[in-house]
């Protein structure tokens, strides 16, 4: 069995204690929270404990499965977590994976502990896609688009700004370069061309709304490369909109094999709940991080390094028989 710790409960901790209670090789030894542990109540009920209490399960978890953001909590709370455990997590900022990579491995190799990153469905599965379609079809362009639905990590981003409240983000593919993508033109399309963004945020009273406007506008890896527009509205509405945490993406990858045969490859995600899907990723990671650990490895690892087999809780023969 395997023994694994829930590192926050917002809604992607929520997310992975659905994941990890239908797993039938897992076992919840906590949630851990900086919250009051006693305020928490958890949809499944697993102990909860303060983050202070960690350091007394040190030999006692395979792996924790770490639901911070990635502006601010993930790049500290990982490091330090990564000295005594094994850790997954979803860090999901494109441009800052390769130096949170190099940052982590240094800790994970002097600890012996092992760490995957960026795990979810993009970063993440889409990855692989997009490995996988440029690999077999190699004289191709790739395109991703995400949304319509909420971004995780972009909501939080807005949600740290001075003076905000509370805020939710939807991610937005624009139609007409979706068209163009599909008709096989292969176009050349920017950031701008592809989605926009639009916020809905709630702020503090005597908040200065123009300055964190801007802050969300010009907010780089976020915000800065696309268009997006700023609502302001109460704090009851943005709860209402939160209710629902929808999201979905596609990836394709559009080529020819010869002059006459084009080929457009296509992955589709339709997800009535981001989190929940990604704490159903992240938990099947963890698995495998648990696995591999066994097997001595250590350091830092994403998608690409990870055989599916170590995923599922079939083993190799049945996986054989029944899937390949």
């Amino acid at each position: 069995m395997i023994k694994v710790g829930i590192v926050g409960y917002g809604n992607l901790g929520k997310g992975v204690t659905l994941a990890v209670n239908k797993a039938m090789d897992m076992e919840c030894v906590g949630i851990f929270t900086r919250r009051a542990p006693e305020t928490i109540k958890p949809i499944v009920d697993y102990p909860v404990y303060s983050v202070d209490k960690l350091d007394e399960f040190v030999g006692k978890v395979d792996v924790l499965l770490l639901c911070g953001g990635s502006a601010t909590d993930l790049p500290k709370t990982t490091a330090k977590l990564l000295e005594k455990f094994n850790t997954v997590d979803s860090f999901d900022t494109h441009a800052k994976i390769p130096e949170y990579y190099e940052s982590l491995e240094k800790i994970a190799k002097a600890n012996g502990t092992l760490s995957a990153i960026s795990i979810g469905w993009d970063p993440g599965m889409f990855s692989i896609a997009r490995t996988l379609f440029g690999a077999v079809m190699p004289d191709g362009k790739d395109y991703t688009f995400w949304g319509k639905g909420v971004s995780q990590g972009h909501s939080d981003a807005i949600r740290r700004i001075d003076g905000v409240v509370n805020a939710i983000q939807y991610t937005i593919p624009k139609e007409q370069a979706l068209d163009a993508v599909r008709s096989g033109l292969n176009p050349h399309l920017t950031t701008r061309d592809k989605h926009y963004r639009e916020c809905f945020v709630a702020v503090k009273d005597g908040a200065d709304k123009l300055a964190i406007e801007k802050a969300i506008k010009q907010m780089p890896n976020y915000f800065a490369d696309y268009d997006t527009t700023v609502n302001f509205v109460s704090e009851d509405k943005v709860k209402e909109m939160q209710r629902k945490l929808s999201h979905g993406g596609l990836v394709f990858r559009s080529g020819n094999t010869t002059d006459e045969n084009a080929h457009l490859l296509e992955l589709s995600l339709k997800l009535d709940s981001n989190p929940e899907f990604t704490g159903s990723v992240l938990t099947a990671y963890a698995r495998a991080v648990a696995r591999l650990s066994k097997e001595g490895r250590s350091g830092v690892l994403t998608v690409f390094d990870i055989p599916i087999k170590y995923l599922s809780p079939l083993s190799e023969s049945e996986l054989r028989a029944t899937l390949l």
